[in-house]
């Protein structure tokens, strides 16, 4: 089972809501955590091993946002956002906080399920991959094996770059298909693992926090390059 001991915070208030979503993820090999209270939540992140966050937005204490702004540069594993459903503003802000993923309510169990496969066969994939683990490109290093980002700077050092599941997927997608053109629909079906709709931004977004991890010039980026209505570009300097 793919889900078995992998170990799952869920923050959500709504008592008939998380008892569903407690039992059935439970019942499916998860290890669930369930807490109602933004605040005691971020106790439990600091102080917990967890391998995946399921938040909701709408909490008493600190709301999910909060959470996920405040935890995003220290916890690598996926974090899910539950949203109301059809808030396009809430969906944009999520992923601007570094979300990994976010499900509308009412929440479907089966598809909820299905989600959390996808970003753990993603992970488990990723850390199999011990074997030329190590992909450089004009001074920026990224390691599939131990899963880091490092840019060498000018004066020799190298520094490490906080960057979510998500964008490190992207990044590490981008880089191996350096100097060819990758469409919205390659990228979104790569990363997500799921059909692409045409209209979903999340990769617009994570793109541009990369560039700004990076010291890419948005104005003028160096590294990742839009190609204007089809993808991206992660040019080799020559």
């Amino acid at each position: 089972m793919i889900a078995e001991s992998s170990r799952l915070l869920l923050v959500e208030d709504d008592l008939t809501l998380g008892k569903m979503v407690d039992d059935f993820l439970t019942g499916h090999g998860f290890r669930v955590r369930w807490e109602s209270n933004g605040t005691r939540a971020l106790g439990l992140i600091d102080s917990k091993n967890f391998d995946i966050l399921i938040l909701d937005i709408g909490l008493p204490g600190m709301d999910g946002i909060q959470i996920c702004r405040t935890v995003r540069d220290k916890f690598s594993g996926p974090i899910i956002m539950l949203t109301a459903r059809g808030d396009e503003i809430d969906e944009v802000v999520c992923l601007e906080v570094g979300a990994d993923d976010f499900i509308s309510k009412p929440v479907r169990p089966r598809a909820l399920l299905a989600r959390l496969k996808v970003h753990l066969r993603r992970e488990r994939f990723q850390s199999e991959q011990t074997a030329s683990s190590r992909l450089e490109i004009d001074g920026l290093i990224i390691d599939s094996h131990s899963r880091t980002v490092r840019q060498r700077l000018e004066c020799g050092t190298e520094k490490i770059l906080n960057v979510t599941t998500a964008e490190f997927d992207l990044l590490l997608f981008l880089m191996q298909s350096a100097g060819e053109v990758v469409g919205r629909k390659e990228i979104y079906e790569r990363i997500q693992g799921f059909a692409y709709d045409g209209v979903d931004r999340s990769i617009d977004l994570r793109v541009s926090r990369l560039r700004k991890k990076l010291g890419d010039d948005p104005g003028n980026p160096k590294r990742i390059k839009s190609v204007r209505g089809v993808g991206y570009i992660f040019a080799i300097e020559t």
